[in-house]
């Protein structure tokens, strides 16, 4: 049930598309990761072959480096890759969403073809230590300078492998209007400038994916704002609507074969498991099948031409509960998986535990799951 890409009732052009893609991949076997080479560097190499493939920003326009297709021709490719266990394609599609929404023609055509090739590594600085996923209480600052410049103070955290990243999709505040919201706006930071420090955080996983950057007085122009002044709101729920959606779907393939594995030895220890967690087994079932059928609706939304939106926050909670579920209840199963340096269901587990805080806290999902989806008035929200 879990060895084949997920049926999304494919046009004929994404099959010859997915039948493309297998060809390429049986003659570019994933590059083999070097005893001491960190996961991004070796994740790089993976970008670029895919590249050389043309098999990244699928929809992106050509005149900026992809191949003008559409963003189901990416999700077919992201769902082979995780049918076969491989990494997926770079997580850039929202930034490249991003700079064509709301980056200059100028900036498009400058940044875009290099992103996609890999030419040039990104982050993403947005949460500070006083503002995660309430961005809109951020208060690093890009104060006006002469000569059309800007200065920027401040500190971001959980900025992923800034330590390897080129540049950085900073936002920041540009004044002091009435609204908060109204006085954010984005830049493209180079992370070699002057001021900038970047310092890496060690996970509880073993990994220093995370990162600290501090900014002091740091010099940025005008040519490296992304859209107008003020445009920080619009510009930063646009990616994350982007990063919360079900329509990246190579993740659903490793769930489902740690799924697999939990059902067969249910069934292999029928009365020798505690009821207790047989039902969580198939709690565990149940929450792989709707996430299944939430990408595919979601992939039927994106035919119909219905773009990300509030409804990404669903996605995130679904997501977030079924994996965190999934992993605690297979070290209930495979407790082997605890011993010595640790399983890789081990290591999962422990990832998963920053899945209800990264990309906006659970808390937060649910208040824009009140305020935009449901209107419920604010005496019924938690904000």
């Amino acid at each position: 049930m879990t060895d084949r890409p997920l049926d999304f009732g494919d046009r004929a052009d994404l099959e010859h598309l997915r039948r493309d893609f297998r060809a390429w991949l049986a003659g570019n076997p994933l590059p083999e990761r070097g005893a001491d080479e960190p996961a991004a560097v070796h994740l790089h190499r993976w970008h670029r072959m895919l590249h050389s493939g043309r098999w990244v920003g699928l929809d992106v326009p050509e005149s900026y480096g992809g191949r003008g297709l559409t963003s189901l021709h990416q999700v077919a490719v992201s769902d082979e890759l995780g049918a076969r266990g491989a990494p997926g394609v770079p997580r850039i599609g929202y930034l490249a969403h991003v700079l064509l929404e709301f980056g200059s023609e100028e900036q498009r055509r400058r940044l875009l073809p290099r992103m996609l090739a890999g030419d040039d590594t990104w982050c993403q600085g947005f949460s500070e230590p006083g503002a995660g996923s309430d961005l809109a209480g951020l208060s690093t600052r890009a104060d006006r300078a002469p000569e059309g410049r800007y200065i920027v103070n401040g500190q971001k955290l959980w900025t992923s492998y800034a330590q390897h990243s080129d540049l950085c999709l900073l936002l920041a505040r540009t004044g002091d209007a009435a609204s908060p919201h109204a006085s954010l706006s984005a830049f493209v930071l180079p992370l070699d400038r002057p001021g900038v420090t970047v310092r890496p955080l060690r996970a509880a996983n073993g990994d220093d994916e995370f990162c600290e950057l501090f900014l002091d007085d740091v010099r940025l122009t005008e040519s490296e704002r992304i859209g107008a002044e003020g445009d920080g709101w619009a510009l930063a729920m646009t990616t994350v609507a982007y990063e919360r959606n079900a329509l990246d779907t190579g993740h659903l393939p490793k769930y489902g074969r740690l799924v697999e594995r939990l059902r067969r030895h249910a069934h292999e220890r029928r009365g020798r498991l505690p009821d207790g967690l047989r039902s969580e087994i198939g709690r565990c079932v149940v929450d792989y099948q709707v996430l299944v059928a939430h990408a595919r609706r979601r992939t039927a939304e994106r035919l119909a031409g219905k773009t990300a939106g509030a409804e990404s926050s669903v996605d995130k909670l679904l997501m977030t509960r079924a994996e965190q579920r999934l992993y605690e209840t297979a070290l209930k199963v495979f407790p082997e998986e605890l011993h010595g340096e640790g399983g890789d269901v081990f290591g999962d587990y422990l990832y998963s535990r920053a899945a209800s805080v990264y990309g906006g806290t659970s808390q937060i999902q649910r208040n824009i799951i009140a305020k935009r989806l449901l209107r419920l008035p604010a005496a019924d929200r938690r904000d």
